[in-house]
């Protein structure tokens, strides 16, 4: 039998993360954050890359290749803030790559296309003078050279062509880095990138940028006509960011208890901020396809993650074959790298990706029984089989019960698909908020998700598309708005995860157990963490915030914990 052959990507900037491909598939891959417990944790990559080596049972040795990324620099190969694994070894040979490469890569490595073309728009990308990919394909501005002498200009967004083995770049836009002062809104990054902007309203309306997400659920709670000015214009093929709306924002919150009190100020912000976005992402696709028509399209980049905007951009039949890279934020680059390397440099062919996102370590029964040694007493721990466990977390939750919900190898990327997932009953009145004030401990406005079984999707939301990485929003029907109370937002709308039985058995066969007890084909599904935390990783985390919450029972693989 011959050696797998083994390469790592690693991604260095904010959210960073490493993943290991074996033989041309994600064998393991982790975010840092998961492990340091520090929300949006990058720079030094030893924690995720050694978490990787574990997984696997491998050494640096076993490795043919690292890929890296990161932003405004290339990581030094002994020491990125603080040393790092390679220090004081020539071996395995280490490959940089940019910024949006990596996103593009992400994004087209684990598509299910032959060929496609790959958009990429974020915050910001790498600077023009460390773009691996800007000698080809059409670069605006068109005097960018001249321009990035005097200044650093960065990505914003890129479109790619991918023809199964390779990516080659058609079109690059750039932007300066928006220069910081004391006075008025400024963009925390380039100067016309559509995730700067969004960052931007999100820092005034929340007081800080920890969770730009929070936006997209506060926008529903809004109305417009605050803000009769458009962010964007589009010149000469450039997306620019306006600057005539900033003197309508005026009263930046200092906090949550001020924004409380001004809450339906801050909502109509946010509402005028989504459509804005909605609106710029949807030219930004016209006008690329436009230019270079293609019937299957890959997204990557943070843009990527706003649902709304994407469901958008298939309403409007904007795009025929859409898929969204499920890691499409910096968490995602690490893939990417992966993947160039396994493409680009060793060129070996594609193997087509299983859809799985759920790339994290296993865990042993020793592992999780030693965990629960110093339980408190009045905790009932079971081990049952799989039939016993999904029929009996079933019909807890049908009695309106909260799940912790933990189960082998954790998601890669925000969103918590059924392996460290929170999980109720969709329609008992004032259960959602219960667990956003006792459990997940955050703002009321925040809203659930549900999991549905694929086969009832359209049976419960007008699209009833398929969505297995609760990326895309739909709009539940309105003969079921009561019964889904829990997981449908003030506007009507659901971001809706379609449970995949081959790569999440498990949770597929709860919710058909959950079905059979309520004839409700679905059920709650929230991130197993608490504000301001990453999703729980460790069985020792999931038993603490059990713990510490409101949570009813907690489930660490095939063992039940319920509180007496």
């Amino acid at each position: 039998m011959s050696k797998p052959l083994y390469v790592l990507g690693t991604g260095l900037s904010h959210n960073g993360s490493a993943v290991l491909l074996k033989d041309g598939v994600v064998c393991v891959g982790i975010e840092k954050e998961r492990i340091t417990r520090k929300k949006h944790d990058g720079g030094n990559d030893t924690d995720a890359i050694q978490y990787c080596l574990e997984a696997e049972g491998i050494t640096l040795a076993d490795v043919a290749l690292v890929v890296q990324t990161a932003n405004f620099e290339i990581p030094n190969r002994d020491r990125f803030h603080g040393k790092r694994v390679f220090a004081e070894m020539e071996y395995p040979p280490l490959v940089t790559i940019s910024h949006h490469l990596a996103h593009a890569y992400s994004a087209a490595g684990t598509s299910d296309f032959d060929a496609c073309v790959v958009m990429v728009i974020d915050g910001c990308g790498s600077p023009y003078e460390q773009c691996m990919d800007s000698s080809e394909g059409v670069i605006l501005p068109e005097n960018l050279a001249q321009l990035a002498r005097n200044q650093l200009w960065c990505e914003k967004d890129s479109f790619y062509h991918f023809d199964g083995q390779k990516l080659t770049p058609l079109l690059k836009d750039f932007s300066p880095i928006e220069k910081q002062t004391d006075i008025g809104l400024k963009l925390p990054t380039t100067k016309h990138s559509i995730g700067g902007f969004y960052a931007a309203i999100s820092h005034y309306v929340f007081g800080n940028m920890d969770d730009v997400g929070k936006l997209m659920g506060l926008a529903p709670y809004g109305k417009e006509g605050l803000i009769q000015q458009e962010a964007f214009e589009f010149k000469d093929g450039s997306l620019l960011v306006r600057d005539d709306w900033k003197n309508e924002l005026t009263n930046p919150s200092t906090g949550y208890p001020f924004f409380k009190e001004n809450f339906q100020y801050y909502a109509d912000v946010a509402f005028w901020a989504q459509k804005q976005v909605e609106k710029a992402v949807c030219w930004c696709f016209e006008d690329r396809l436009r230019r270079f028509p293609h019937a299957n399209v890959c997204y990557g980049g943070g843009v990527a993650l706003n649902a709304v905007a994407n469901a958008f951009l298939l309403n409007d039949g904007i795009l025929e074959n859409f898929y969204i890279e499920p890691a499409a934020g910096d968490n995602g680059l690490a893939l990417g790298c992966a993947y160039y390397g396994w493409l680009e440099v060793l060129k070996k062919p594609k193997v087509k990706h299983n859809e799985n996102t759920c790339f994290g370590k296993s865990y042993s029964r020793r592992e999780i029984m030693d965990s629960l040694k110093d339980s408190p007493q009045n905790w009932k721990v079971e081990e049952l089989n799989s039939e016993e466990l999904v029929e009996g977390v079933a019909q807890f939750l049908a009695a309106g019960k909260t799940i912790g919900w933990f189960q082998d190898h954790a998601e890669f990327g925000p969103r918590a698909l059924g392996h460290r997932s929170i999980l109720a009953h969709p329609g008992i009145e004032g259960l959602g908020d219960h667990i956003n004030a006792n459990i997940k401990f955050r703002e009321d406005f925040r809203p659930f998700a549900p999991a549905v079984l694929p086969e009832f999707a359209s049976s419960y939301f007008r699209s009833g598309r398929k969505s297995p990485y609760m990326i895309l929003v739909d709009r539940t029907k309105e003969e079921h708005l009561e019964k889904l109370r829990n997981v449908t937002h003030v506007n009507g709308t659901a971001r809706v995860q379609t449970v995949d039985k081959t790569w999440n058995n498990l949770f597929f066969e709860l919710i058909q157990a959950f079905e059979r007890q309520t004839g409700l084909a679905l059920l709650l599904n929230t991130s197993f963490n608490k504000k301001g935390m990453p999703i729980v990783e460790t069985p020792e985390q999931a038993i603490a915030l059990f713990e510490e919450s409101a949570l009813d029972i907690l489930v660490l693989n095939q063992v039940m914990i319920e509180k007496k």
